[in-house]
């Protein structure tokens, strides 16, 4: 949970640090909309998966599942700078679906903490794993990181992409090509 005083505080003392004064007219108001702010940008710290992903439906015969170009936002642990892209899921089936604003929202819960792409892409995965028990399942996460963006090496454009296999997905290479088909790639 957000502790909207600490952050107010917080605020304060960096708008200190930087050389500016807290109580001038643009910025008076500046630490309360920062705290707001971060009650959203960290919501996931509330939640878990399982809220999202334990309601499921009884399939007899599928296949591959993908929704792709779920649009995310996080902020990078190391610099608590914004870093956004987009995700793609694939899993296998083995008896039961989830609605797919669900794997959204899966998505959501692990972007919305302080985060490293890396560790997203896997906690989506383990997740589906552990609350959808599939055959198997594939993510990818492309981003861009602000951290290279705007400061350090400074490359506007420039993408990070992780992948993460389970299951299935680990050893059958013919799934995987289906995956970047249907990708569109």
């Amino acid at each position: 949970m957000v502790e909207k005083e600490k952050i107010e505080r917080a605020v304060r003392l960096l708008l200190e640090g930087i050389g500016e004064d807290a109580k001038r007219e643009g910025l008076r108001e500046t630490p309360e909309r920062i705290a707001r702010m971060y009650g959203e940008i960290f919501a996931g710290m509330d939640k878990t998966p399982e809220e999202y992903l334990s309601k499921t439906f009884s399939v007899p015969d599928s296949g591959m599942v993908l929704e792709k170009d779920i649009v995310f936002y996080s902020m990078c642990e190391h610099h608590l700078l914004p870093f956004y892209g987009k995700a793609h899921i694939a899993y296998l089936p083995d008896g039961k679906v989830v609605g797919l604003s669900k794997l959204a929202r899966t998505v959501e819960v692990y972007a919305r903490r302080p985060q490293l792409q890396e560790r997203l892409t896997a906690q989506i995965a383990d997740a589906l794993m552990e609350h959808l028990q599939p055959r198997g399942v594939m993510v990818m996460v492309e981003a861009e990181h602000m951290c290279m963006t705007m400061r350090g090496v400074k490359k506007p454009g420039s993408q990070t992409i992780t992948l993460v296999t389970r299951g299935e997905f680990e050893k059958d290479e013919g799934l995987q090509e289906e995956f970047w088909r249907m990708m569109g790639r």
